[in-house]
């Protein structure tokens, strides 16, 4: 079939499967009477408004809790499930692999652009028939949003399958960078290494805050369990919450890094939660929420080794690659080995934690959003501290662990091979002589 169709259809799959991953859990607590409303109508409009929101699409919610309009609350629902959100993702990845594999060179653009197509159609045509008096999703944000997390997984997944940008577009990188010249090939090199090492110190801080978070999970157990058991919501309905906690782990996650760097999180209008204490008022009877760290923390502060801990490896990291064409310029420059090491040693940590605070800042921005009503209009870290505070951890570790690289180098292993080196070096000799 033609390119443009072979992308609608991909991209009509992806649509259904994630409509149909969303449908599944509404219609089992349809079925148990879960609902006022049980129509079908009513049950159809949700399920596409739960759509739209794991596409990151906001809603515009409205309340009227009374006869008059001063009774009157309005809100948007931004926080976005990014659990779920990776459902879309995964699929139009898959979609993206498939097109790569169907297209040459010059033509890849066509599948892609059917499959955006289609899909800005399917959110387009969702916007509309799930709006509902009290709960409305833009037609453009309904149209465009979706086509983020898709877009993202088509590219990534054609990038993955062809193994090189320059057999998607048809550009090579390689023959344009040779045409610079040599002391631009230098600092590329250097600020690319820069900011690859700053997203491996930005990606340590995310799996230890993960570790963090399912310790913390873990010693909380008891108290999440209570909260389960108070709701008494039957087995079906706790399944259904603990899918929809389990959408937002990410989230929580992400507030976890914020947490460990000394930032923080909010959890409503004027409740805060960070390492040296939390003050929150009261919070929705959610499960997940039974492990917040509760008081004075003694101990909080000790969490905030965390980015320091990733930085090291990012430093480390950007040791092995060789790729530290400031100091080797540096020290043409200046004869003073003591000053150019300092000075190229500060200067990698000030590049690499910036390119780390970037990073984790704009993983929070992701994971930060409002319930639409009420107090819970402010959840999550905010984006531009968390930026700074894990910059300057980060910072730090990276100048401690280029400062214990060299070290770390000469394991015991690296000594063995080369005293087997050196044992079949001698035994050839023997065996010349």
């Amino acid at each position: 079939m033609p390119l443009w169709l072979q992308g609608a259809m991909e991209s009509a799959v992806a649509a259904v499967v994630s409509a149909l991953l969303v449908i599944l859990p509404l219609v089992g607590v349809w079925w148990a009477d879960g609902f006022a409303d049980k129509s079908l109508a009513t049950l159809a409009r949700l399920a596409g408004q739960a759509w739209l929101v794991i596409h990151a699409v906001p809603l515009h919610l409205t309340l009227n809790e009374g006869p008059s309009s001063a009774t009157l609350q309005s809100g948007t629902l931004t926080l976005i499930p990014l659990g779920l959100t990776l459902i879309p993702f995964l699929l139009s990845w898959r979609a993206g692999r498939r097109l790569a594999r169907a297209s040459y060179t010059d033509q890849l653009w066509q599948a892609l652009l059917g499959a955006l197509a289609l899909y800005a159609a399917v959110g387009l045509g969702t916007a509309f028939i799930c709006s509902a008096p009290g709960v409305e999703a833009g037609l453009v944000a309904g149209t465009l949003i979706p086509l983020i997390p898709v877009g993202l997984g088509l590219v990534i997944g054609a990038r993955r399958e062809a193994g090189a940008w320059g057999r998607l577009i048809g550009v090579d990188a390689v023959d344009w960078i040779a045409t610079t010249s040599q002391h631009s090939r230098w600092a590329g090199s250097y600020m690319w290494a820069a900011v690859r090492a700053g997203f491996v110190a930005a990606a340590a801080s995310v799996a230890m805050a993960a570790v963090l978070l399912a310790v913390n999970l873990a010693i909380h157990w008891a108290d999440i369990a209570a909260v389960y058991q108070g709701l008494n919501s039957g087995a079906l309905g706790g399944s259904v919450l603990t899918i929809a906690q389990l959408g937002f782990i990410p989230n929580f996650v992400l507030w976890t890094l914020a947490w460990a760097s000394g930032a923080g999180f909010n959890l409503g209008v004027g409740s805060t939660v960070g390492p040296l204490g939390t003050a929150v008022a009261p919070v929705p009877a959610i499960p997940i929420l039974g492990a917040l760290p509760v008081g004075e923390l003694s101990w909080g502060v000790v969490a905030m080794v965390v980015p320091v801990l990733a930085g090291v490896l990012g430093g480390w990291w950007f040791l092995r690659e060789g790729e530290n064409h400031f100091d080797e310029w540096l020290s043409i420059k200046v004869k003073a080995r003591w000053f150019t090491a300092s000075a190229s040693t500060l200067a990698l940590g000030a590049v690499v934690g910036a390119a780390a605070g970037i990073f984790a800042g704009a993983l929070a921005w992701l994971s930060h959003g409002s319930a639409g009503l009420g107090r819970l209009t402010d959840l999550g870290p905010g984006f531009l501290w968390t930026g700074v505070w894990v910059a300057g951890e980060v910072a730090v570790g990276v100048v401690v662990g280029s400062v214990l690289g060299p070290w770390l180098e000469r394991l015991p292993e690296n000594a063995a091979g080369q005293s087997r080196e050196s044992g079949r070096r001698s035994k050839t000799a023997d065996d010349a002589e």
